[in-house]
């Protein structure tokens, strides 16, 4: 199997164009479409389909999907191996957001300094949508932030989900009974714009003028610190409130209505020719999911 065919259909997935691959591979486009062909071929399945509305992937094209950038970075890390003297060094810009920065930034730092000892971290925690825009504007070399949409700058993979649930200190909810009404209390969560706060707005909608107050903070330990001081009720990830729960300083809330989980994703460039930042995302996938 050619790593060159690989490599073309791995393109041409990511960017759901022939002649956008062509452009970044820098060859024609019947190329293109000759190496996606041999691959067909040798796999003996059909990896795309084509029409007026674009180039999308087939149910087995996106089965091979995975295998296949695992044998391009197992090929790129082979090369790196025999061909560089020295191992991963530099400075590397990481951009995590406040939650998983909350839950995991100390055991992904330590695994990744005992795996890239030549490496510098600099670590920026942020509200996702802040941290993807310095990620395309190259300010940034990999985040580990909420999952966005499909991007043709970068990789996008799924790193980890967290179910949201609603929290509030015993004194809100009572002694007894963990139901509370929607309005009676003020709700805390995240910053304008972020998938919890747009799942509030679609909440709120239909209640008119008898909506509660919301207050938004982009910092989880303020969060917390205010949930657990009965300022409101709270909605975030499950993880991070578990140390509150579990001293007896929140209690888990019943509300009519259930938020989606939040999910997370590790992003890089796509044109980012380095082995690094996926090597990174894997470990970070690692302990976020064990």
């Amino acid at each position: 199997m050619r790593i060159r065919n690989l490599e073309t259909f791995v393109k041409v997935a990511r960017l759901g164009s022939f002649h956008a691959a062509s452009e970044q591979l820098n060859t024609s486009q019947p190329a293109v479409s000759a190496r996606i062909n041999a691959l067909e071929d040798e796999l003996g399945v059909k990896l795309f389909d084509r029409d007026k509305g674009g180039t999308r992937l087939t149910p087995r094209g996106r089965q091979t999907l995975p295998y296949a950038e695992k044998l391009l970075a197992l090929s790129q890390e082979m090369k790196q191996q025999l061909h560089q003297d020295a191992p991963e060094q530099g400075v590397l810009r990481i951009g995590i957001s406040d939650t998983l920065a909350s839950l995991w930034l100390a055991p992904l730092l330590r695994q990744w300094g005992e795996r890239f000892p030549l490496v510098e971290f600099e670590i920026s925690v942020d509200v996702s949508a802040v941290l993807n825009r310095q990620l395309r504007d190259y300010q940034l070399d990999l985040t580990l932030t909420v999952a966005e949409g499909g991007s043709d700058q970068l990789v996008c993979e799924p790193l980890c989900r967290y179910p949201m649930r609603w929290f509030a200190a015993p004194s809100l909810v009572g002694a007894d009974n963990n139901a509370v009404p929607l309005g009676q209390h003020p709700i805390l969560s995240f910053p304008r714009q972020t998938r919890p706060w747009q799942y509030l707005q679609q909440l709120f909608a239909p209640l008119g003028e008898q909506r509660p107050q919301l207050h938004t903070c982009s910092s989880v330990a303020s969060l917390l610190e205010l949930a657990e001081q009965g300022v409101g009720i709270a909605l975030l990830p499950e993880p991070l409130v578990q140390r509150g729960i579990d001293a007896g300083r929140l209690r888990q809330v019943e509300i009519d209505s259930q938020p989606p989980a939040l999910e997370f994703s590790c992003n890089w460039h796509l044109n980012d020719d380095r082995l690094l930042p996926r090597l990174l995302a894997d470990c970070a996938r690692e302990i976020t999911n064990n």
